[in-house]
């Protein structure tokens, strides 16, 4: 329930500042008549991604038990290839964020049918942030069965709204900075985690039957059967006796992701919203 619940609180946080950035700048600006557009952008990526989850989670249940397990494989390499470049994209541009939007929704409103052309900037601004949601979601619904992670999704999704309309009303100050930052380390623990489940997967799906000896036993320690063991678990991918290809991937991701995180960024002059 925790890691449904950070990262839909992450990536709900993502899209609201985004929002409300762009929605403070068109006040500022005197252009409050463009805030439909903004929002019809929202709603139809919001509407998008939803339609999407719903319609994966539906037709992945009716395969057979290896495509079964493929499907989670391959999600969960999705899952970890976005969940990484979404916390190496924060980390490039959280500097200057509010600059390029600005600049963009100014780009946006000077083409001819303005208000599609803001339509359609927010709507993938949104759509990203969405999209990165249901894969990872995917990909945690399939690892933790239950009603849990769905609750924990929407209650990250309703506190990201709620400080997004505190942000835009001016009611709170978040050091956002911080915020992502250890936000980011967290995720990243939690790809690594996915990364080793997706191999696991491909091994019970018969496409990966290399270096499968037990690498170590920590049953006997801490059991997956344990409270602890159950939390490590759910949130990043803790097995009591993982093979060995699984902890090699686990440490061959998140070392080097580690240390390109805690690398300094080069400062760039403006940083595009993708």
């Amino acid at each position: 329930m925790f890691v449904p619940f950070l990262i839909m609180l992450r990536e709900g946080l993502e899209a609201a500042l985004i929002v409300s950035l762009i929605a403070s700048y068109l006040k500022r600006t005197q252009r409050t008549k463009w805030f439909p557009a903004l929002w019809a952008g929202v709603f139809i990526a919001a509407a998008l991604c939803l339609a999407l989850g719903i319609v994966i989670n539906e037709t992945s249940g009716e395969f057979p038990q290896k495509q079964q397990e493929l499907f989670e494989g391959i999600v969960a390499l999705i899952a970890v290839v976005i969940l990484t470049s979404m916390v190496f994209w924060m980390r490039k541009v959280a500097r200057n964020i509010k600059g390029a939007l600005e600049l963009a929704v100014d780009q946006a409103l000077m083409k001819q049918g303005s208000g599609l052309a803001l339509v359609l900037m927010v709507f993938l601004a949104v759509a990203r942030e969405g999209l990165e949601s249901v894969f990872f979601l995917l990909a945690a619904f399939t690892q933790d069965v239950g009603n849990a992670p769905p609750v924990g999704a929407v209650l990250g999704l309703a506190t990201a709204i709620v400080l997004g309309m505190l942000l835009y009303w001016g009611g709170i100050r978040l050091n956002l900075a911080t915020f992502f930052r250890w936000t980011s380390i967290f995720i990243l623990f939690v790809a690594a985690g996915l990364a080793a489940g997706a191999i696991r997967a491909f091994h019970e799906a018969g496409l990966w039957n290399h270096f499968q000896r037990i690498a170590f036993d920590l049953s006997h320690v801490l059991s997956t059967h344990s409270l602890f063991g159950t939390l490590l678990e759910g949130v990043l991918g803790y097995q009591e006796a993982p093979s060995v290809s699984e902890v090699a991937v686990y440490l061959l991701y998140l070392i080097p992701a580690l240390l390109l995180f805690f690398t300094p960024a080069r400062p760039t002059p403006s940083a595009a919203v993708r």
